[in-house]
């Protein structure tokens, strides 16, 4: 870069001798650079000899003479005025205010010491001699990789360049439901739907497994295509029950914490900053030809920068990967009780005597009527066990349970009737909800 510059004032003051008076404009423009430079190296050549080869060169930026060092009773004003505000001030001097207070002060100003202008200068003082109180830094610990494929997460991401039919009833028209793998950043599926419901969504979770295996965990957000009802007052979803039963366990991430599902979310950061935002698809087609040919750029030539890939793509930093359990033949339809084992249901009962739990009335005691009880799972004996004042009244069978073993096929099919049945409720519950806003048209 510097000789570039050499050359241009060297360009400069060839113009200049054939023609002393040419106007910046014109100098600017036959060296191509701003009239600012031409202004300012103009003024030192003509100032200088026409074979002076030094004035050629560039001159240090840095200032000859270092400023005056601050002195210690400088420091020692700074800091008193902070611990003790002069002049009545009621509140805490900052910078601003302690370099008013400072250049009134007549004795110093007397002394001829240099003075601080600058609140950076007062800043540093004051953090030196612990004035500003500093947050600790925070030592980031990375997270433990788990083995290869045993630990999914999974999230939607939606395709904004696909725009809503004309009634816009829409918010999306097309997502995508990505899996990532924790323990190698591999891209198992990215799958371009129209219609996911809780019912396809089941379906696309169910692929993914029948190709890949079976991990021990999968986390993901609080959807309701995943979770079913948010308040999770009820029992599991559909998709939870589902991964329960083949033996996955179903991590919920808590309110407002993408970060328990970073891989996805990092994932889906770099799927709309490298393909979507560029290739702008318009249709269902479009989107699932860019999403192929962007999974195999992500997992065969793209440079990860996870720790587990050593700025490598996932498929070559792992070339080898074990093999994972597939789904199971025969399904325990009821195993997913196990999970909830001796959980708490609180409900208050009607008139009639009964609670609710998951769409389902139970029948406890007139004389119970505008108590709350408590009904735990018994997942053994397949029962509620209901309290009162802590104290067991009686137990109730758990209705809806299959009390069967089927194929993986068969029980697949039987969990995607569940799944559209309690998408069809939950639909039901939220539109009911929003009639009821105050606000609303209907109200």
């Amino acid at each position: 870069m510097e000789e570039q510059w050499f050359v241009d004032r060297v360009r400069l003051r060839e113009l200049l001798l054939k023609n002393p008076q040419a106007s910046r404009q014109h100098l600017a423009e036959q060296t191509g650079r701003s009239m600012g430079w031409v202004h300012k190296w103009r003024n030192r050549l003509l100032a200088a000899r026409p074979d002076d080869e030094d004035v050629l060169h560039g001159r240090p930026c840095a200032p000859h003479h270092p400023p005056q060092a601050i002195r210690q009773e400088v420091v020692n004003r700074i800091l008193e005025i902070r611990d003790h505000p002069p002049e009545n001030l009621r509140r805490i001097p900052g910078p601003r205010a302690i370099l008013y207070y400072l250049h009134r002060d007549d004795v110093l100003k007397a002394s001829g010491v240099r003075l601080p202008t600058s609140t950076s200068t007062v800043w540093a003082i004051l953090t030196q001699h612990g004035r500003i109180a500093r947050p600790p830094e925070i030592e980031h610990e990375p997270i433990e990789r788990p083995d290869p494929l045993s630990v999914w997460q999974m999230d939607f991401k939606d395709v904004s360049s696909v725009r809503p039919d004309g009634t816009g009833k829409r918010q999306h028209v097309v997502e995508t439901l990505n899996v990532i793998d924790t323990g190698t950043s591999l891209l198992l599926e990215s799958l371009p739907a129209d219609d996911y419901t809780a019912e396809t969504a089941l379906l696309a979770v169910a692929q993914t497994l029948v190709v890949h295996g079976l991990p021990d965990q999968i986390t993901f957000d609080r959807d309701p295509r995943f979770v079913g009802s948010w308040s999770g007052r009820d029992f599991p979803s559909a998709l939870m029950r589902f991964l329960l039963c083949l033996g996955v366990q179903p991590d919920v991430c808590p309110p407002q914490r993408p970060d328990r599902n970073g891989f996805a979310e990092r994932f889906n950061r770099s799927y709309d900053e490298e393909c979507l935002s560029i290739t702008r698809p318009n249709t269902l087609d479009e989107t699932i030809t860019v999403t192929d040919d962007y999974k195999q750029h992500y997992n065969l030539e793209r440079p990860n920068q996870a720790l587990s890939c050593k700025n490598q793509p996932p498929a070559y930093a792992f070339k080898e990967l074990p093999m994972r359990p597939r789904p199971p033949e025969v399904v325990d339809t009821d195993g997913w009780l196990k999970a909830i084992d001796r959980q708490c249901f609180k409900r208050k009962v009607s008139s009639t005597g009964k609670v609710v739990v998951n769409r389902t009335p139970y029948y406890v005691g007139i004389n119970l009527v505008a108590r709350y009880v408590v009904l735990r799972v018994d997942a053994q004996a397949k029962a509620f066990h209901v309290e009162a004042q802590g104290r067991q009244v009686k137990t109730i069978p758990i209705k809806g349970l299959h009390n069967m073993f089927l194929d993986f096929q068969g029980y697949l099919e039987m969990m995607r009737r569940e799944a559209i049945s309690e998408w069809r409720f939950t639909q039901r519950s939220l539109r009911h909800s929003v009639t009821r806003l105050p606000n609303s048209p209907e109200s």
